[in-house]
């Protein structure tokens, strides 16, 4: 059974809060778990079900004769002690089975599981947060593949300041007593840890907003996100003078213009991840 998750606000900043508790913001996809008579069904946020590209994930360890719904974040962690996210992209991609039951063998993912929502038919989305905890370490026994969510109370900043430290992704800051609700809460935040980098605007696409990004003197993706409507017209006013050429898809511009962008980290092929516009550098 698919049930809606509950989804996070995003906020700029730690903090520390007696009221809430803390989890690492890890560096994956959602993943929402059934076990119902002892089969297993995994669904992503938007409801696609992924059963049969994890099936390192069909065992699930709670306790005997156990129907539960989870919630939780799937991940790869590589040798090197980093998530990574584009392997798990490739997971959810694959179609062949061959292809998956390699995977499986050769880069089995890891399932982080912060939530409870269903426990032996009983409904336990209203119980507070802190509680669910409380049943989910009661019932489920942590292996290779399965780990509970670490979480700290109060102390959001330093959990940050270690993220941080370690180049990951942030933090979760969640309100202890919080009911699991099926929509976007401000109960539950996130703080992610960007990366800020200047970057060289080389030229613009035709069809769709996004400026292209270069660093470098290397092509490192489309900045799309974050872009104010003044700072739109301030570099359309400026790159309609300065065209140099164009093809199917961009318009190019010389010189290029210089903007900070803030990115939640590089690809392995050397590109920006998701990269939002902060300002124009002068």
């Amino acid at each position: 059974m698919f049930v809606e998750p509950m989804l996070l606000e995003k906020i700029e900043r730690p903090f520390d809060d007696e009221r809430y508790l803390f989890e690492p913001k890890i560096d994956g996809h959602r993943l929402l778990l059934s076990l119902n008579k002892g089969k297993v069904t995994l669904y992503t946020r938007h409801s696609h079900e992924v059963t049969r590209q994890y099936p390192e994930l069909h065992n699930v360890p709670v306790i005997k004769d156990c129907d539960v719904i989870l919630d939780g974040e799937v991940a790869r962690m590589d040798e090197e002690g980093w998530f990574d996210f584009e392997l798990i992209m490739e997971r959810f991609r694959a179609s062949k089975s061959t292809k998956i039951r390699e995977y499986a063998q050769s880069k089995p993912v890891h399932y982080y599981v912060f939530d409870i929502l269903y426990y032996n038919g009983e409904d336990v989305r209203s119980k507070p947060l802190w509680e669910r905890k409380l049943l989910l370490q009661k019932i489920m026994q942590p292996n290779a593949y399965y780990s509970l969510m670490l979480n700290v109370e109060a102390h959001g900043k330093a959990l940050f300041d270690l993220m941080k430290q370690r180049n990951l992704g942030g933090i979760v800051a969640k309100k202890r007593d919080s009911k699991y609700v099926g929509e976007r809460s401000s109960d539950w935040l996130k703080i992610i840890n960007y990366t800020y980098v200047n970057v060289e605007l080389t030229g613009y696409r035709k069809n769709q907003f996004g400026w292209l990004a270069q660093y470098q003197g290397k092509t490192v993706g489309v900045i799309e996100f974050a872009v104010p409507s003044m700072a739109r017209k301030a570099f359309y006013s400026i790159a309609q003078q300065i065209k140099c050429a164009e093809d199917r898809d961009f318009v190019y511009i010389q010189p290029p213009l210089k903007a900070q962008v803030r990115t939640r980290n590089w690809t392995k092929n050397g590109m920006l991840r998701t990269p939002e516009f902060v300002d124009f550098v002068v």
